[in-house]
């Protein structure tokens, strides 16, 4: 968004286009990440409850076999998301090594394929969130299935992060290609609109500019940095 935006009187301005408060994305982030957490918190219950019931000891295996994949679900949640949604971590940069494990535990048993072509050995704090998001929605572009490719260089201008998704259904949801040209969403669902809205507000608060390119079958998403 535009400063101009910013200084125009807001009754003027497109509902789309009216700055969001940092409370109000707050809200938004902290519902996605709850909606996230449920499925695996909710599948180590249930696999606590079938330990303790005594009808059901010939699951016992089963039981243990579900808690212990939804606990690591949730850590690898819970690690992407304390680097890709804030700062909760002592570290300044990090390595595309760290990084890419990251994505990879949250990402790894679906239907598309991750290639990762990082030239740059290492990654300021808003790069590393502006990676791991640009990283996870390529990803997401392919429900179907497919290839993404993310790749990451110094340019001319700065540190150019770029993911390319390709697959016989590729595309964006409307929400996310809302969120990912910096418009706030006035339909649809929230929680498919908050992190591409994140993933753009990240690259701008750094002085960069995120592209979005999409044709059948091929969605890319291109992001430049300046620090």
């Amino acid at each position: 968004m535009t400063d101009t935006a910013f200084d125009a009187p807001l009754q003027t301005l497109p509902l789309d286009r009216l700055p969001m408060d940092g409370p109000e994305l707050a809200s938004l982030i902290a519902a996605k990440l709850c909606h996230d957490f449920i499925s695996p918190s909710g599948a180590i219950v249930s696999g606590l409850d079938l330990l303790n019931d005594p009808s059901a000891q010939d699951m016992r295996d089963d039981a243990i076999a579900l808690i212990t994949d939804s606990a690591k679900k949730m850590v690898a949640l819970v690690q992407f998301c304390r680097v890709a949604f804030g700062a909760a971590t002592t570290a300044e940069r990090f390595t595309g090594s760290e990084l890419q494990a990251l994505v990879d535990g949250v990402t790894q048993g679906g239907r598309a394929t991750l290639d990762w072509r990082l030239e740059v050995a290492e990654y300021a704090k808003p790069q590393a969130r502006a990676l791991m998001n640009l990283a996870y929605l390529t990803i997401a572009a392919l429900p179907m299935g497919g290839q993404a490719v993310v790749t990451a260089r110094a340019g001319a201008a700065g540190l150019v992060l770029e993911g390319v998704a390709e697959g016989a259904r590729a595309r964006l949801k409307p929400e996310a290609a809302t969120g990912l040209a910096g418009q706030r969403l006035t339909e649809g669902l929230a929680g498919q609109w908050v992190q591409p809205y994140w993933l753009w507000l990240t690259v701008q608060q750094a002085g960069g500019t995120l592209d979005v390119e999409t044709v059948d079958g091929r969605v890319v998403l291109r992001a430049t940095m300046t620090s």
